[in-house]
This record gives C-alpha cells, structure tokens and sequence, in this order.
C-alpha cells in the first residue's frame, strides 16, 4: 500500500508575495560610496613618474628632501652675495637705457635758471645728470634735495622736458646781514639766520648790518629792521650786540654805546632819533646812553660823570 502525500498548495498569501533575492551573491561598485567626481589618473608616463618619485621620496627619503632644500637655498643665496644676481639685472638696465637713449630719450641738455651766486658747475655736480643717460631714469627728487644743500641755494625744482631736456631752477637766499660768531668768525646770513658764506669772500657785503654774538642772527631781523626806519640811527649805527641772548646794544662807532631794553624797546629807538636830531646829544663827550629804563636816561660821559634825563612826551628832554 503506498503511501500518497498530498502536496501542498500554495496559499494565497504565499502566492502573492515576491520571492527574496540574496544580497550576498553580488558585490556594490565602490564608486558608489566615493563623494564627487572621481580622479583619474594621467595616462602621461612623465607625469606619472614625478608623482611615483614625490611620493617615495615624501614617505620614505624625508632628511633627503630637507637636505635638498637646504642646499638649494644655500645657493640661491650664494647668487645674491656673489653678486651675480645684481651684475645680470644691471647688465639688463643698461641694456634697457641704452634702448632708450637711441630711441630720442636721452638727456641732452639741461637748462639752469635763477642762480646768481652758484655756479653753474656746481649745479650741473650736485644734479648728477650725465650725457645721454635716459630720461625716465633721471632722478629729480634726489637732484632737488643735492642742490638745495648747496650754500646759496634756498630752493630747487627740477623737471623733465620731454622727449631730451632738463629744466632747473633755482631760487637763492638773499644776504640779510653780516654775523660776528662767538668764536669770532664773521659769516654771510639769511633773513633766517641761516649761514650762507663763512669767513671768505665777504668783500661785496660790507654794507650789510653787522649782527653781534650768540642767538644775534636767528633774532635781528626785526631790530634791523626798525633801525632801517631811523634815518639818524641808521646812519651812524657800526654793529648791533645781542647780549646775554636776551637784550640788545647799538654801536654808534666812536665808542658810543647804547642800551637798549629786553622789551619794548621800539619806543626807545624813537626817543633816541630824536636825542640825535634834535637835542645834538652825540655831539656830547658821552661813551654811554642807557634807555633801559622808560623813566630815566642816563647818560654817561667819556670821563665817567654820569647825567640823568626825563623822558618828555616819550622822548628825552
């Protein structure tokens, strides 16, 4: 008797539902994990082998590349101390001017304005401008500051005229008066008190007010000034004494010396123009006026008797 098994039909459920496929059977690509485009790698044989060459040497040669580095730098340092660096772009400069020059733009004359006391070799020195140097390369800044440290020279502009000139001009200090130093040296000064000339050449500046002592040139311009408005005082004035660098004394020649006030001593000048005019003091045997004081002058003979005035109406009676 043989044994029958029913089969088993599939249920409704079972029969439905999809069967399930293994996930072990089939590897993912990796390039769906990667982020971004992939690099693909230089099918250039060169380039392939400088980057096999820097990756061994970054991984396994480390002191080799420092050592490397070092000596490269060791070099390049070496070309600049040997000067070879700066003889090959000097060699291309002039190169490069000379291609300039022969192109119309070089220097072929400079034209020098305005000096009267300077010589003109003196300026074409300080200016440092050569025949046929380029143009563009001429440095005026520097020429202006090299002449404006010359004696006379108050101040300087220099300018280029294209395509082949250049234009100086040139403003002087004018003479102000002559100043006797301390140590005894006489020296040609500005309005300023800014020494032009010292010791020499002073001949054609006699005529010039004669300042006297320390401080007297950067403070007598305006005593000088004042006295240039007095005729009488002006005249017989020989030096003009700065003392103590405070206060000043006016030299009348003959040895007549007058004291002035530290200040306000402007109406003083005046009570002294008229002491001369008109009260013919100098015509006294008097070696001292002492207007020091707006209350009382005094007067002091050759012989040393001493005489005392009232001032009237801002003068002297």
């Amino acid at each position: 008797m043989r044994s029958v098994k029913a089969e088993r039909k599939p249920s409704r459920r079972s029969r439905n539902k999809a069967p399930r496929r293994s996930t072990t059977g089939t590897r993912i690509p990796a390039d769906r994990f990667s982020f971004g485009k992939r690099k693909k790698r230089s099918a250039n044989p060169v380039f392939r082998l400088v980057e096999a060459t820097k990756a061994h040497l970054a991984l396994r040669r480390p002191m080799l590349i420092m050592t490397l580095s070092r000596l490269l730098a060791a070099a390049v340092a070496g070309l600049f101390i040997g000067g070879f660096v700066g003889r090959a772009i000097s060699g291309t400069e002039r190169t490069f001017h000379m291609m300039i020059a022969d192109a119309g733009f070089g220097i072929s004359a400079v034209h020098i304005s305005g000096n009267g006391h300077t010589p003109a070799q003196s300026i074409i020195a300080a200016i440092g401008f050569e025949p046929g140097e380029p143009i563009f390369g001429a440095d005026a800044k520097g020429a202006q500051l090299r002449l404006e440290s010359l004696p006379w020279v108050a101040h300087a502009e220099v300018r280029r005229r294209y395509p082949d000139d250049m234009s100086v001009q040139i403003v002087e200090k004018r003479p102000f008066a002559l100043w006797q130093a301390p140590d005894g040296s006489v020296n040609l000064v500005d309005r300023s008190g800014s020494v032009i000339i010292k010791n020499h050449g002073l001949a054609p500046f006699a005529k010039l007010p004669v300042l006297v002592g320390e401080g007297a040139a950067r403070h007598g311009a305006e005593l000088v000034a004042t006295v240039a408005r007095h005729r009488a005082i002006a005249a017989r004035v020989k030096a003009m004494e700065f003392v103590s660098n405070r206060r000043w004394n006016l030299d009348l020649g003959d040895g007549v010396v007058v004291q002035l006030p530290e200040k306000n001593w402007k109406p003083q000048l005046d009570a002294l123009e008229y002491l001369i005019v008109d009260k013919g003091v100098l015509e006294r045997d008097i070696g001292q006026i002492d207007l020091r004081s707006p209350d009382n002058y005094i007067f002091i003979l050759r012989s040393g008797q001493q005489q005392e005035q009232k001032p009237v109406r801002g003068k002297a009676a």
